[in-house]
């Protein structure tokens, strides 16, 4: 039986919160959708309508309630607008592990953003939901989300070859780690 998921409202330092989809994000689908690589690596309508919108929110909304995982949208505390995504996707928890996904609108990059999200949702997963190991896949030439995977404390671990579709083509990824042992040593606990 499949146990549905409760998305929280997370602190993502002091300027973000992250929380569940809204149909009140679909400007944040919109600006999406007219990006040259979103739309590639994720489920966002490449051609923008509010029919294809809504079901990206929709599609958010079912991953959650069939247990796959935890899609959060990063907003903007300061005047509540939706800046981009991370995932939490739980689907190998069994197996100790999840994978966490994320992008940002073209309009958001460039800000640490990313980093502050990430690094919330990655402290729920080890403290919370004590998930044992976390894992990210990064094409290789994405300097900027590989930056943001290493701010964030996530080892490289090695290049998966041809690991993924993209559009036409398969491509390698880097694949990231992070355990809790690493956290808890980067933070100088000992639990």
């Amino acid at each position: 039986m499949v146990t549905p998921l409760d998305v929280p409202r997370l602190a993502a330092g002091d300027s973000f919160v992250l929380r569940a989809w809204e149909l009140g994000d679909l400007s944040l689908v919109r600006e999406a959708s007219s990006d040259d690589y979103i739309p590639l690596i994720t489920t966002v309508p490449s051609t923008y309508s509010r029919a294809a919108g809504e079901a990206f929110v929709q599609r958010q909304w079912e991953r959650a309630s069939t247990g796959a995982g935890y899609p959060f949208v990063i907003v903007r505390i300061e005047d509540g607008r939706p800046l981009g995504t991370v995932g939490l996707w739980v689907r190998d928890r069994g197996e100790g592990r999840a994978s966490l996904g994320y992008w940002l609108a073209g309009s958001a990059r460039g800000r640490g953003i990313a980093s502050e999200a990430l690094r919330a949702v990655v402290r729920w997963a080890l403290g919370d939901l004590r998930i044992p190991r976390l894992q990210l896949y990064v094409e290789p030439w994405n300097v900027a989300s590989r930056r943001t995977a290493e701010r964030v404390g996530f080892q490289r671990e090695g290049v998966l070859r041809s690991w993924q579709q993209v559009g036409e083509e398969r491509r390698d990824m880097i694949m990231y780690s992070m355990l809790g042992a690493d956290a808890r040593e980067e933070s100088g606990g000992t639990s």
